[in-house]
């Protein structure tokens, strides 16, 4: 129903000297997604001689070429300190990208609402802009604004930082990040997939929540780092 991952990227990151074939890994996600299931490809790029690699937009292109639909293209915002220093030619880039693929029409989204509602007035009254430039009303418009919203697509979430959650792992995700994203695009009792579980973040989270799980893993390192964290399941901080 669901792949959660983050799979290594760029050579950003050490994972005890493995490597992965791209393209094959995504035609099998193809064939494993259900009619109607989500992939969650979190994903950013390396700068090398000065120029980005473009390796994430590479990579969502050959989804959308096997099959897959581009659903959102959502940002994982970071916190400012988790910067690199000062850079002499470009911005600090504090951002990953979150692809969401789907396999045909998508068929579960739990909108989560804990967007602080700012508007002014209570009634909803915005405007849509047509092709030829004029504006009509929004087809909501009128109704009450509740005291929570849906939550935007770029998500402002800290990477590992706690002791608690931080394992052995050079590339471990938060467990927040996967906790939200098996609670939006899956339901309870459905099977959530990690290609390159990792730490075994995807499946402690998936268990949390009441979902199924399975993972893959070829570091026999990481694999018992999954398995402490799995069979401990406590939940995150």
């Amino acid at each position: 129903d669901l792949t959660v991952t983050s799979p290594p990227y760029d050579n950003l990151r050490q994972y005890n000297g493995y490597s992965f074939d791209f393209e094959n890994v995504a035609k099998e996600l193809f064939r494993v997604t259900k009619q109607g299931g989500v992939v969650v490809w979190v994903v950013g790029d390396a700068t090398i001689k000065g120029s980005e690699t473009g390796t994430s937009f590479k990579q969502a292109l050959y989804f959308k070429e096997i099959g897959f639909n581009l659903h959102d293209t959502m940002i994982w915002s970071k916190p400012s300190f988790t910067a690199v220093g000062a850079l002499k030619t470009r911005y600090a880039q504090t951002f990953e990208y979150m692809f969401v693929f789907s396999k045909g029409k998508i068929k579960t989204f739990n909108a989560l609402k804990d967007r602080k509602t700012t508007s002014r007035s209570k009634d909803k009254h915005g405007m849509i802009r047509q092709k030829d430039g004029s504006m009509r009303p929004m087809s909501n418009r009128g109704k009450q604004y509740g005291e929570f919203g849906i939550r935007y697509n770029v998500w402002n979430m800290p990477p590992v930082m706690s002791s608690i959650e931080r394992t052995g792992h050079s590339a471990q995700f938060p467990e927040q990040l996967a906790n939200d994203h098996i609670i939006s695009w899956s339901n309870e009792g459905d099977l959530v997939y990690d290609p390159f579980m990792g730490s075994g973040t995807t499946a402690k989270m998936a268990i949390l929540n009441q979902r199924n799980w399975i993972g893959s893993e070829i570091s026999k390192e990481y694999c018992e780092i999954a398995e402490k964290r799995i069979n401990a399941r406590t939940l995150f901080s």
